[in-house]
């Protein structure tokens, strides 16, 4: 029997409309006993939505055992100096309890909306291996230079230092993305949107192939997989790759058993539809246990 306890994380909106309360949502899932809370990062768009890492901290700070994940914050929005100064104090002031979701960033739209540079498919991997190796210069090093394509340190100071590791998890899809992920990576999520389960396996091989090439143990990355669910007495779809992933508990259990099979040992889960807090609570009796039990 596996000794790896399987994670599962509740994604928790970033939506500010009316009735929206993500501070309640992740007390409401850390007493439900989910292991993480995970919110995106759109900053632009007409509907109202929270700032992502501003967000974090207010749930952070009104929980005392859950986890808060940022899946993912895109790299090009924020110096990643600043964001490395961000995740230490996040860090500390959360008592361990942050994991640095980071990714290239996904809408070109947002950034010329913002008045931001739109970076090239190369600029984003790029800029994001950098922010990588910032992050950790500066949590390890007393005055920290890198001279990367995208971005650059000069003897940066970072102080104080982290008091224990932060993990960096990264959504990756591309080819070069998934090397920086296997030779730079903590962790590695994934959605289902863009990578069914058959593709999301095969990426997931030729990231932790990269691994092992950087002479890293593979076994040390997180494989988390991003799906929305919805418990209901009836499948909706045999199709793998359709979403929400819908059905009984037993049904549920059966398809996450199958992503543990895949090497999947976390999970994000969007649990969408009118009634979130139902939804929340049945997962959370119904599937996790005996995900858990099985697994």
């Amino acid at each position: 029997m596996s000794t790896t306890r399987i994670l599962f994380g509740l994604n928790v909106p970033a939506a500010a409309g009316p009735g929206a309360d993500p501070v309640a949502t992740a007390v409401a899932a850390e007493q439900l006993g989910y292991d993480f809370v995970a919110t995106s990062d759109h900053p632009c768009g007409d509907s109202p939505t929270f700032e992502t890492w501003t967000m974090l901290t207010w749930m952070a700070a009104a929980t005392s055992r859950i986890r808060v994940a940022s899946r993912v914050l895109g790299v090009p929005y924020r110096n990643p100096a600043m964001v490395a100064k961000m995740a230490e104090t996040l860090q500390r002031l959360s008592g361990g309890r942050l994991i640095l979701g980071l990714g290239g960033g996904y809408s070109d739209d947002e950034f010329r909306a913002f008045g931001l540079p739109v970076p090239s498919a190369r600029d984003k991997v790029d800029g994001l291996a950098d922010a990588i190796r910032i992050a950790r210069g500066l949590w390890s090093q007393q005055a920290f230079s890198h001279t990367g394509r995208v971005h650059h340190t000069d003897a940066a100071q970072l102080s104080p230092k982290p008091d224990r590791p932060i993990p960096i998890w990264l959504g990756t899809f591309g080819p070069r993305a998934l090397a920086v992920t296997g030779q730079l990576a903590d962790g590695w999520i994934p959605s289902l949107g863009f990578a069914p389960p058959d593709v999301a396996a095969r990426m997931r091989l030729r990231m932790l192939d990269a691994a092992a090439a950087a002479g890293r143990d593979p076994g040390e990355i997180t494989c988390a997989y991003h799906l929305a669910v919805r418990v209901q007495d009836t499948v909706r779809s045999a199709d793998p790759a359709a979403e929400p992933v819908t059905g009984p508990p037993d049904a549920l259990v059966e398809r996450f058993l199958g992503f543990a099979e895949r090497g999947f040992t976390a999970f994000s889960v969007a649990l969408p539809g009118p009634d979130p807090e139902t939804q929340r609570e049945l997962f959370a009796r119904t599937v996790i246990p005996a995900v858990r039990a099985a697994a």
